[in-house]
């Protein structure tokens, strides 16, 4: 295996045993198409089984990538900062557990260092990888806020995530516009209303659309 291949296979896990073929799931769309009133054999749909099948392998890609994995690897040379670590505005796409309808998004991550400080990118890695998967947006918050407070030790975890979902806005009660906002604070974020109120007023600048 090559550095680049080694590299690429960090973080990943193998799929699940039971996971149907492709076969199985091609014939599973084909299904829904005939369901929803439409011949999947004519010209304009013919390839749409395997064109959802591999949109499927991305948008679920989380269930492939072992978030604790990510950030197994750290730095501790960092001269004694233990200052607020603030990756904000981490768009993500997700999809509904319950209709299966997307979720736009974008997280707010932070902790407070103990002894060693992550890659930035691997905040917005694990992000992805819970977020690739079907969720609800409670559970992805308290995901992403736990896993990196189990690997990291830090001081203290802040998760802050806002998403618009479709199986409201676009189905159900058809309220466009509507944004869903969740928080988990583990350690000094929740013990400390001083360290809880400078991460709030950090992430209170960034002023991004969720969609």
């Amino acid at each position: 295996m090559t550095a680049k291949q080694s590299k690429a296979a960090r973080g990943r896990k193998t799929a699940p045993a039971n996971r149907p073929s492709e076969a199985q799931a091609l014939a599973a769309v084909e299904t829904l198409i005939r369901w929803a009133g439409d011949d999947p054999r004519r010209e304009g749909l013919a390839e749409t089984p395997s064109r959802v099948v591999r949109a499927y392998e991305q948008y679920f890609g989380g269930y492939t990538i072992d978030p604790v994995a990510l950030l197994q690897r750290t730095f501790e040379e960092v001269e004694g900062y233990d200052e607020i670590v603030l990756l904000r505005d981490i768009r993500f796409d997700s999809h509904c557990e319950h209709h299966m309808a997307p979720i736009h998004g974008r997280a707010h991550v932070a902790y407070l260092p103990e002894r060693r400080v992550v890659g930035i990118s691997k905040l917005a890695r694990v992000v992805d990888a819970y977020a690739r998967r079907l969720q609800i947006q409670e559970k992805m918050t308290a995901q992403v806020a736990n896993t990196i407070n189990e690997v990291l030790e830090p001081q203290g975890v802040a998760v802050v995530i806002e998403a618009t979902h479709l199986c409201m806005t676009a189905r159900g009660v058809l309220k466009a516009g509507a944004t869903m906002v969740t928080s988990r604070m583990l350690g000094r974020f929740r013990a400390d209303p001083r360290t809880r109120r400078e991460f709030f007023s950090l992430i209170a600048n960034s002023g991004a659309p969720t969609t």
